[in-house]
């Protein structure tokens, strides 16, 4: 069941935190929630609103904590649970809301359910294929040999460590004997037992979950129609119980998510539209040869399966994709005009820690925790030019990853005291959308150009072009107020008559009232 109202997320600005590499205080490499607490300042002068955290729950690591050991705990590598209400209080007194990962769909192999699951041969909270049920001996597809006592093996989420929690199946089949439906004891009481999960931690102050593989939960759904029955379920409990808390899913496709029952989905690596403005010959791309148009139709597309705003997430990057847009093809110089876009484009922006100033993608870093190649931008946030890049007192080798080495690696405190920084460029354009609707997710936006330069116009007020190129651009755009028009943010843009031209890299924002 679609969530009827838009929520308080159609208006936030989101920030991705990986607490790991964010900002250590006790010396021991590895990022912890104390250091998260004395950075919310910096979060609240760039004028984030809403904080996503990857897990910090007691977990044996094999997939950075995606593997959860325990869902009310906390990992004592960052802290406490009363650590966890004091950054969930510090951060309201700033405005800012803090989202938990909710991972459903798996737990660890050493979590109690999974440990009790091989001992209890009854039962049934994961998917339990015996022996009998395969006589060939040839095990089904993703299922993992049970470590014993249990005989037989278990059906897995992701890596072999990762046992999938029972929701049961969409639809039975004979030749698969061990299927339940979605309304066995086994899977009813997994539902229950996440919504437990989630009031635990809302009553200490959680503002909402990102749903980690949020569509993987119910099996063989091929339409995913029982998937989105269960978080419809979800949803009406949350607005029952906490209805200022919000779901967002990693699913990757906003126009059926949100419909679901989530209030806003990601548009995501492993869709077209993500790819067409940052991967594949993507528009913010100096060459000049992609097209925005992949992007605003899927975008439209899903505004008017959603019926509301705020529903579709826009990131950059995230800590599955090794991107970030200094990905050692785009430049630093292009960096700016993405934001530009970015944050005055009707969509929820996220901003993967470390794009506010540039960081850059770090090759040839070793694999840690499960992380198979994704290690490339999990670097240490760098937030000034001291030891570390400030992010913790431990030697270097005991990091939990290696700072990036380039010698001019960008930091917080020096592209604070500097007016031209990509850090206070991001912050004025976020001050901008949130001190005027015509920039935010509910305001009209009219599409004047796809190419180069992208050319819009917001709330029929302001007037936004982009060109990513690295060649300058010139466009008509019919609008008699052109002329007069204040430029708010600008890189060197020339206005004659109706007609604009923009230099490489270029930008602007123009009031045209």
């Amino acid at each position: 069941m679609a969530r009827a109202d838009a929520s308080w997320l159609a208006d936030a600005v989101l920030y991705q935190i990986y607490p790991q590499t964010y900002a250590d205080t006790d010396g021991t490499g590895v990022g912890d929630l104390q250091g998260i607490i004395d950075h919310l300042d910096h979060l609240q002068w760039l004028g984030i609103t809403a904080v996503w955290m990857n897990p910090v729950f007691p977990s044996p690591l094999t997939d950075a904590g995606y593997d959860v050991s325990d869902y009310v705990g906390v990992h004592e590598r960052y802290g406490t649970q009363d650590d966890v209400a004091r950054l969930t209080e510090e951060a309201r007194k700033r405005g800012i809301r803090i989202l938990f990962d909710l991972v459903a769909g798996h737990t660890s192999d050493q979590h109690p359910w999974f440990l009790n699951s091989l001992q209890d041969f009854s039962d049934d909270r994961f998917t339990w294929a015996s022996p009998d049920q395969f006589p060939g001996g040839e095990l089904p597809e993703n299922f993992v040999t049970s470590p014993g006592p249990r005989e037989g093996a278990f059906l897995k989420n992701f890596y072999d460590t990762q046992p999938a929690v029972n929701y049961g199946y969409a639809r039975m089949n004979p030749d698969e004997p061990w299927r339940q439906p979605v309304d066995a004891e086994g899977p009813k009481r997994n539902r229950e037992a996440m919504r437990e999960v989630m009031d635990h931690w809302l009553r200490l102050g959680v503002a909402g979950f990102r749903c980690d593989m949020a569509a993987s939960l119910i099996e063989d759904d091929p339409d995913l129609v029982e998937t989105g029955k269960l978080w419809g379920e979800m949803a009406t409990w949350l607005d029952e119980n906490h209805p200022d808390a919000v779901l967002v899913s990693e699913w990757g496709d906003p126009k059926v998510a949100v419909p679901a029952g989530f209030d806003g989905d990601f548009f995501f690596q492993t869709g077209e539209a993500w790819r067409s403005l940052w991967q594949d010959n993507p528009y913010f791309g100096a060459d000049g040869t992609g097209t925005a148009k992949i992007f605003i139709d899927a975008w439209r597309e899903a505004e008017d399966a959603i019926g509301r705003p705020g529903g579709v997430i826009l990131p950059s990057a995230n800590h599955d994709t090794a991107l970030r847009l200094n990905n050692g093809v785009r430049t630093p110089e292009e960096i700016p005009v993405a934001f530009a876009f970015w944050l005055t484009w009707p969509v929820v922006p996220l901003i993967y820690y470390g794009e506010e100033i540039g960081m850059r993608l770090v090759d040839g870093l070793p694999d840690v925790e499960g992380s198979n190649g994704r290690q490339n931008n999990r670097t240490p946030m760098q937030w000034n030019d001291g030891p570390n890049a400030g992010f913790s007192t431990a030697p270097a080798e005991n990091l939990y990853l290696p700072q990036d080495p380039g010698p001019n690696r960008p930091n917080v405190e020096a592209q604070r005291d500097d007016p031209g920084s990509l850090l206070n460029l991001v912050q004025r354009l976020i001050a901008l959308r949130q001190a005027n609707p015509e920039l935010g997710t509910a305001s009209d936006v009219q599409v004047f150009h796809d190419g180069y330069p992208l050319t819009y116009l917001r709330g029929d007020r302001f007037l936004v072009t982009v060109n990513p190129s690295r060649d300058a651009v010139t466009l008509t755009v019919p609008d008699e107020r052109l002329a007069n028009a204040t430029a708010v943010e600008d890189s060197g843009v020339t206005i004659n008559g109706q007609a604009i031209a923009v230099p490489a890299f270029g930008y602007a924002v123009l009031d045209l009232r």
